[in-house]
């Protein structure tokens, strides 16, 4: 039988829908976490991070109550990549950690989820997928993600392409239309992966 509970990562592009996928899983009885929302924990609580952050940067990236201004952070990683890159490199173990230590927790519990889903939304980009039993890709047509967001193409040009990211998923939707086709997409999966 497989651990329990397996370790579902989601993925895609920017403005596919992978945070509505995941608010899907959670309906479906799976436990669920946001990298986004471990980034944003990572940035209030870790003092480590905010040394560096200070050291490299300055007061600039602080807000005066001294929380991290992530929009000044913002602006200096989007027009230098050897910013982003040192950022990455910053920010990218502490979420590891922080997912790997959820994962173990629930592990741990006596009546374990059968589900455990992530969603990365740069994990091919950093190598992560080994760190998951399965993937899942949530994509949709460059025009309907960009109606949703816009001003896709400068964003996505460090991207792992949406292409090579549906040849390396064990499961894949097409996003574009419906959140109940999505929802429905979602159920079939948890129904897979549990009976796994």
């Amino acid at each position: 039988m497989a651990r329990r509970p397996l370790a579902v990562a989601i993925t895609g592009g920017i403005a596919a829908g992978k945070s509505e996928a995941l608010a899907a899983f959670a309906r479906h009885g799976a436990a669920v976490a946001s990298s986004d929302e471990i980034v944003h924990r990572v940035y209030r609580e870790d003092g480590e991070l905010k040394a560096a952050l200070r050291a490299r940067w300055g007061d600039a990236v602080f807000e005066p109550g001294g929380e991290v201004d992530r929009a000044a952070v913002g602006r200096i990683v989007f027009a230098d990549r050897d910013e982003l890159d040192w950022l990455e490199q910053q920010i990218h173990p502490r979420v590891v950690r922080t997912h790997e230590a959820w994962l173990a927790e629930l592990r741990a519990r006596e009546e374990p989820p059968a589900l455990a889903v992530v969603e990365v939304p740069l994990l091919y980009e950093t190598g992560g997928e080994h760190r998951f039993d399965k993937v899942v890709v949530v994509t949709a047509p460059a025009a309907v993600r960009d109606r949703r967001r816009g001003g896709l193409a400068e964003r996505e040009a460090r991207l792992v392409p949406e292409e090579e990211k549906l040849d390396r998923a064990d499961f894949a939707f097409v996003n574009d239309g419906t959140l109940a086709a999505l929802d429905a997409f979602v159920a079939g999966v948890v129904e897979r992966l549990s009976s796994v």
